[in-house]
């Protein structure tokens, strides 16, 4: 086993659950796949052009979700908790098998896929690692919505901050280092939304499979979930890990300083196509020898303590 290989999961594992938009039942399983094919997913409820590669170009829709498409119009939505449980545990290369257009929500974090993906455990080819790094700033603004990517040595950190009108949720910051942190509050932060946004979700077409054991409902100044927050920053530690599964979509593990104000799915996918618009903005790099940055090796042994 090498640090500076391409990883991919040792066996099959299997989970089912509930679209949180769509309500319908779906199944799910993710499979070893050869060095160099990434993560890739496949609609086995359709009998053929039922492939759909998680990239940043392929998003069709950003509303509450991230949704990718193939050029058949085959979709894919609310990737992100997946691809964020990928990209915090290291996994280069996976087939993710479903069958239904939703992933399951599961409880609304990413600790119920970093639990089965840590149990099935990780392979390991002789493959050497790829990065991309970030060599120029780049920045998004919409109105009170900021987000941008700078350069960094050798870390991928998010800051995020959000502000709500409500209470409950107010202001919240923080920022991680997703190479060198014990992600465990990241991955165990749910999504949530305000009691008195349901009812235009449900005009929306969307929600149908919400409920308070998949997502944090806060109403006044109360949390309506029995058991109440997991950490003290969920709400923001949320948005953290969309913003990890969406970054993701660029196709490798990333190299830069990303602050975002505010933001979400759609923000997240504007400044990734801003970025890959100009090839000078990064750099694709092949780890070999002993070019492993320290903090990748860092991560690998953080991830041990999750439980």
């Amino acid at each position: 086993m090498s640090l500076l290989s391409q990883s991919t999961i040792s066996k099959k594992i299997s989970i089912s659950g509930i679209g949180i938009h769509t309500g319908k039942r779906v199944n799910l399983n993710i499979l070893p796949a050869t060095p160099n094919s990434g993560i890739t997913f496949k609609r086995v409820d359709l009998k053929g052009n039922n492939i759909v590669i998680p990239s940043f170009e392929n998003v069709c829709d950003a509303t509450l979700c991230t949704t990718i498409t193939n050029e058949y119009g085959v979709k894919i939505s609310t990737i992100e908790h997946l691809m964020a449980a990928f990209m915090g545990l290291g996994i280069d290369n996976a087939l993710v098998e479903i069958d239904s257009q939703e992933v399951p929500i599961l409880d609304g974090s990413s600790m119920p896929f970093v639990n089965l993906l840590k149990k099935a455990g990780l392979r390991y080819s002789d493959v050497p690692i790829k990065l991309i790094k970030i060599n120029n700033h780049v920045e998004v603004i919409e109105g009170d919505k900021y987000i941008s990517l700078d350069k960094s040595n050798t870390s991928l950190e998010i800051q995020f901050e959000i502000s709500f009108k409500n209470q409950i949720i107010s202001n919240q910051k923080n920022k991680i280092n997703v190479f060198e942190d014990n992600l465990y509050e990241i991955f165990n932060s749910r999504t949530f939304c305000l009691y008195e946004d349901i009812e235009n979700l449900k005009k929306m077409g969307l929600g149908k499979g919400g409920s308070l054991d998949n997502a944090i409902v806060v109403k006044d100044n109360k949390i309506l979930n029995e058991n109440g927050l997991r950490n003290q920053k969920e709400f923001v530690n949320h948005k953290i890990l969309d913003c990890m599964g969406d970054i993701y979509l660029s196709g490798y593990r990333l190299i830069g300083s990303l602050d975002c104000k505010h933001g979400g799915h759609s923000l997240t996918n504007k400044l990734l196509r801003k970025v890959f618009s100009d090839n000078k903005n990064y750099s694709l790099i092949e780890i070999k020898g002993k070019n492993l940055p320290h903090s990748l090796i860092n991560n690998r042994y953080n991830l041990k303590s999750i439980a």
